[in-house]
């Protein structure tokens, strides 16, 4: 280690410890729970596939969204304008690129394309940084 790499982490160590010797308080109302079972199923504006929105930021584009497609289900040619994340709870969705089922987890690059399918149906929790382009229409929205 070099002693310029050793310097500068001492000092952070040392303000980091003086920081702590102060009073700390949490910020009020600085966390949001949401509890998605209270919540009604929203259908999207795509046949077959409906909503829960956690968390939603229009300003910015971002959105934290449960997503139940009901089997037979297709999520229209799309492209990614930033990275998507996808976590599947039950069932299964596919691309041309592969299959992700109950437990897996997919991401997308900004700037891909692809459609999206479920011959069994699945719930998934989607993690958006800004929302998908379709032909006509950008994002989920309520139907």
């Amino acid at each position: 280690m070099s002693t310029e790499t050793n310097t500068t982490e001492q000092t952070e160590s040392k303000h980091y410890a003086q920081r702590l010797k102060g009073k700390l308080e949490p910020t009020q109302g600085g966390s949001v729970y949401v509890d998605p079972e209270s919540m009604e199923w929203q259908p999207s504006q795509f046949e077959k596939i409906s909503m829960k929105v956690l968390y939603r930021n229009d300003a910015e584009g971002e959105m934290t969204v449960l997503l139940k497609w009901e089997p037979g289900a297709v999520l229209p040619f799309h492209r990614h304008p930033e990275i998507e994340q996808s976590y599947v709870l039950q069932g299964s969705f596919y691309d041309h690129d592969g299959i992700c089922r109950a437990g897996q987890y997919v991401w997308r690059h900004p700037g891909s394309l692809h459609e999206t399918h479920s011959d069994e149906g699945c719930i998934l929790l989607a993690v958006y940084r800004k929302p998908n382009v379709f032909f006509g229409t950008a994002g989920f929205q309520a139907a």
